[in-house]
């Protein structure tokens, strides 16, 4: 197998509603070293989660269009709401491997519960489609699954807000849904979601284990390239220099927040384009 070809020195997409697909970004660079990430941050339309399927379509085209003009040789759907409304349009619209992160989180979910219930916390979007009950039941069709919308999570992260009363206060309120239900597995069900894991794990207590889905979409993105003889060459090693970042506004806000929120590679430069050109 010939893996020094200009393919497998390609980048790999990632995107987002906005910040929170970061989450996976850094799992990607922390588990696969070797490969270089394209960054798309659609910050001049977050939150995704209470739009309708047909524009969560239509916007996650435009950004695939957008990243394809960067020659990347997979896309991660870093966001559960477009996972879960706009992978399978994608998956038949465009002519290269593209995962999400539900089934990874799904998974994880399972073989992390004892009492086969699950809860789901995710945006509108993605707690309506039942995209998670599906998934878990294709995994086991006993489990319960406990599902609750948490709208206002995503422009409290997007506003820096992880460490304050107002935060705090709409967590209880959100996460006071399971207290009788005897969950012991909670999915973070947004990439935002991760962001707010001290405040929310306050509140879960120990009992219940919180499932970041970013780690095993890392896992499953190794897999896929390794399934299609994309891999990077062992001998590369990417640095900051070789991440791109984009966004559809704020490119300031977006810098500032990455690098805060401890990625391996300082955020030297993030540029905004117009996305509805694509």
């Amino acid at each position: 197998m010939n893996i020094n070809t200009e393919k497998n020195l390609s980048p790999i997409g990632v995107f987002d509603s906005g910040v929170g697909g970061l989450t996976v970004a850094r799992e990607i660079m922390r588990q696969l070293p070797n490969e270089s990430i394209v960054y798309f941050g659609d910050t001049a339309r977050v939150p995704y989660g209470s739009k309708s399927k047909g524009t969560i379509i239509k916007y996650s085209k435009q950004i695939v269009r957008f990243l394809l003009t960067k020659n990347v040789k997979a896309i991660v759907i870093a966001c559960n709401t477009a996972s879960a409304l706009a992978l399978d349009e994608l998956q038949k619209e465009f002519d290269l491997p593209i995962i999400g992160v539900v089934k990874p989180g799904a998974k994880t979910a399972v073989s992390n519960t004892t009492t086969k219930r699950i809860g789901v916390i995710g945006t509108e979007g993605t707690v309506h489609s039942q995209i998670y009950t599906k998934v878990i039941h294709e995994y086991d069709p006993e489990a319960v699954v406990i599902s609750k919308p948490c709208p206002l999570f995503v422009p409290l992260v997007e506003e820096g807000w992880l460490h304050d009363t107002v935060t705090d206060e709409v967590a209880r309120r959100y996460l006071s849904e399971f207290d009788d239900k005897n969950i012991d597995a909670l999915i973070l069900g947004c990439t935002h979601y991760p962001l707010l894991r001290s405040t929310i794990k306050k509140i879960m207590g120990d009992r219940v284990n919180l499932i970041n889905p970013a780690y095993e979409t890392a896992l499953s993105l190794r897999e896929l390239l390794t399934a299609h003889n994309l891999s990077s060459p062992s001998e590369t090693i990417a640095d900051s220099r070789m991440h791109q970042f984009y966004v559809s506004d704020t490119p300031e806000k977006f810098k500032a927040f990455g690098n805060s929120i401890d990625l391996p590679f300082y955020i030297e430069k993030v540029e905004q384009i117009n996305i509805e050109s694509f």
